[in-house]
């Protein structure tokens, strides 16, 4: 599930990252509203890789590279460019940019599947960090005992608590279950979804602290982690 950032632009999370789609009208108008949603987000964002489908506009490499460096000056990659114009396309591909989304690569990956029934009682404990590559699916809450690195993730159809620091993937929820949360010592993930929502959490202020994500009129918000409030 898309949630609109602006009645024009929506963000989604796909396989290699997030993919921005992008509005119509003219280019620098989008343009600059896109830069203004980036940094409203930029602490969530920072470090992640976008594509972004810029549907009809046609970009050379001025305008291209431009977007580039825009984004590489706040800390995130462009990595693609999805388009209707071969214009643009053509520049994109010059550029060493990808302009079409990956499909599922046979890289080996660690898996735990979701092959039992789903319970809410459930839990899988794993007393170590999950480092990039590693992929954690299970019908049931998933708590780790460390650090879940980039370019790792965990979906779950319960609750998912890391104690550590939490910077990759992770997917509470995952069949629907809207009262999930994710909670870690250090909240500060590549992409973050409970049920069908992804998260944008505030910027952070301060030292880190521990932090609960949850649904709250259908957005998804983070908020201290206090046992009490609940």
């Amino acid at each position: 599930m898309a949630i609109e950032m602006q009645p024009k632009m929506q963000i989604k999370g796909v396989r290699d990252g997030l993919l921005v789609t992008l509005g119509e009208g003219s280019w620098e108008d989008v343009f600059q509203l896109f830069l203004e949603q980036i940094d409203q987000q930029l602490e969530f964002l920072r470090g992640a890789r976008l594509m972004l489908d810029v549907g009809n506009h046609v970009l050379k490499a001025v305008e291209m590279s431009r977007l580039r460096d825009e984004l590489s000056e706040r800390g995130l990659q462009l990595w693609g460019v999805l388009s209707n114009s071969p214009t643009t396309e053509s520049t994109a591909q010059t550029l060493g940019l990808a302009t079409r989304l990956s499909k599922p690569t046979t890289q080996r990956r660690e898996e735990i599947p979701i092959d039992m029934p789903p319970s809410r009682d459930t839990a899988l404990m794993i007393h170590r960090t999950l480092r990039s590559g590693s992929s954690v699916k299970y019908a049931g809450h998933v708590v780790v005992i460390g650090d879940v690195n980039p370019g790792a993730e965990i979906i779950a159809s319960g609750n998912v608590v890391v104690w550590g620091r939490l910077s990759g993937v992770v997917h509470a929820g995952a069949e629907g279950d809207e009262s999930a949360v994710v909670c870690a010592l250090n909240l500060a993930p590549t992409q973050l979804r409970i049920a069908g929502s992804i998260a944008i959490p505030p910027k952070r202020r301060g030292r880190p602290q521990p932090e609960m994500a949850r649904l709250v009129d259908g957005q998804v918000v983070a908020e201290a982690w206090d046992d009490r409030r609940r």
